[in-house]
């Protein structure tokens, strides 16, 4: 019988993904193993699992509980989707990098944000894999927490269970540029490959055409340019288009948000790069999300049976099923792509099948791309070595090579940015040496 646990099921993604899960054609019944540590937001969530599952007419079980190790047991897929403190410290990560001059709109991967996201994340998270591995061994680790390659890169350095980090950026991205070249979606046709957030199309065609000159051509109409400007920007100096929104982008490498002036004319609003866009509306967001789930469990607002984009159910049921099915994954490098570290984890296309998560060969980057993925990959490098080896030095230097805060701060403001942020998130992060 089928089991599936959610960790973090208080996250806006368990819709998605109990949905996607209970509309998988012959898989009637199963158990889903839910859990999460506030206790409120768990059960919204079991309830709407439950309402999912008597809209589907399937014969699955609901569990759920604060305590994992009550109810993960033999689980063929753990679902990760953690947020430690989040809501306690997104001001801190906002406000205190902003006096320095680092300016973030997200914050959640890289730079300041991303670094203490890691540090409170994967300690947490490292206590959850010893128990995947002591209660279902055999299961495979689907992963949505970010930062998504940090997460990914100590799961694969602790332990031997199969792990793939899941984002919806090639999905989203491949959608865009298909809208954006005015072409048929079925009939676009790409090469991407890269790290999470920072994969490139390095081929994007249609009908056996460049769509690249196309694109460069009608992004000279400003119309077309302020939809996605960031990314079209860099696109007509690198040559390939990336994954990530422009918001999320222009904070992962060093020329966008490093000056007022480059802010004001590439970064506008929302996810195109506003200012402090994620820690003003998140904790707003999160609460909207809640309302609109009670809402549906009232019957206020219709809850209909739709699949989503996300690649959890595919893998679900390519293994399941042996129905073989191609999905973006986050995975170890080990010579997929490799002018990228060997050790590093990247994002390429994966085969599913009964044998599990199967990473395609991409090959080498055009270099210049793959130097900016590298310097994301030092960081988390550091970072996610800074956790395992319990180093406050080695976290300090995750943040000297992060390309936004190097790109603003001297060494010795992004010490004293270190410690301000260690400072204020000390209750909320494992005390590093």
């Amino acid at each position: 019988m089928t089991k599936i646990s959610i960790i973090g099921a208080g996250s806006a993604f368990t819709q998605e993904i109990a949905m996607d899960i209970l509309l998988i054609d012959g898989l009637e019944g199963g158990t889903i193993a839910l859990v999460d540590i506030d206790a409120e937001r768990l059960e919204i969530a079991r309830k709407l699992v439950v309402r999912i599952i008597g809209l589907t007419g399937k014969k699955w079980e609901v569990l759920a509980s604060t305590d994992r190790r009550e109810v993960m047991a033999g689980s063929q897929f753990v679902i990760n989707q953690i947020e430690v403190g989040g809501l306690q410290t997104v001001r801190y990560e906002y406000e205190i990098p902003l006096k320095y001059g680092v300016n973030q709109c997200i914050g959640d991967t890289l730079g300041p944000g991303g670094l203490f996201k890691t540090l409170r994340t994967l300690p947490s998270w490292m206590e959850i894999v010893r128990d995947i591995e002591d209660l279902c061994p055999d299961t495979t680790i689907l992963n949505y927490t970010n930062p998504m390659s940090a997460v990914t890169l100590l799961t694969s350095r602790i332990t031997s269970i199969p792990v793939v980090g899941l984002c919806h950026s090639i999905q989203n991205t491949s959608n865009q540029l298909a809208k954006y070249a005015g072409v048929p979606y079925e009939e676009l046709q790409w090469r991407a490959g890269g790290i999470n957030h920072m994969s490139w199309f390095t081929e994007l065609t249609h009908q056996g055409q460049d769509l690249y000159p196309l694109l460069k051509e009608k992004i000279k109409s400003p119309d077309l340019l302020r939809k996605d400007p960031v990314r079209f920007d860099a696109m007509k100096y690198l040559g390939a288009f990336v994954s990530e929104s422009s918001g999320h982008f222009s904070e992962y490498i060093p020329y966008y948000r490093k000056r007022q002036s480059l802010i004001d004319l590439h970064c506008s609003s929302g996810y195109n790069g506003a200012t402090g866009y994620y820690a003003d509306n998140w904790p707003l967001w999160r609460k909207e999300n809640d309302e609109k789930i009670l809402q549906q469990l009232e019957g206020t607002l219709p809850l209909e049976l739709e699949s989503s984009n996300e690649y959890a159910a595919i893998i679900i049921e390519a293994m399941l099923k042996n129905e073989p099915k191609v999905i973006y994954g986050n995975v170890p490098n080990q010579g997929l792509i490799p002018n990228l570290p060997l050790d590093g984890v990247v994002e390429v296309a994966c085969m599913v099948d009964r044998n599990g998560i199967n990473p395609c060969h991409f090959g080498s980057l055009p270099e210049h791309l793959a130097a900016l993925c590298r310097s994301n990959m030092a960081f988390f490098d550091l970072a996610v070595g800074a956790v395992l080896g319990n180093d406050k030095e080695m976290a300090r230097h995750a943040l000297m090579v992060d390309p936004l805060s190097a790109a603003v701060c001297s060494l010795a403001e992004i010490g004293e940015m270190f410690e301000e942020l260690y400072a204020a998130e000390h209750d909320f992060i494992q005390v590093l040496k």
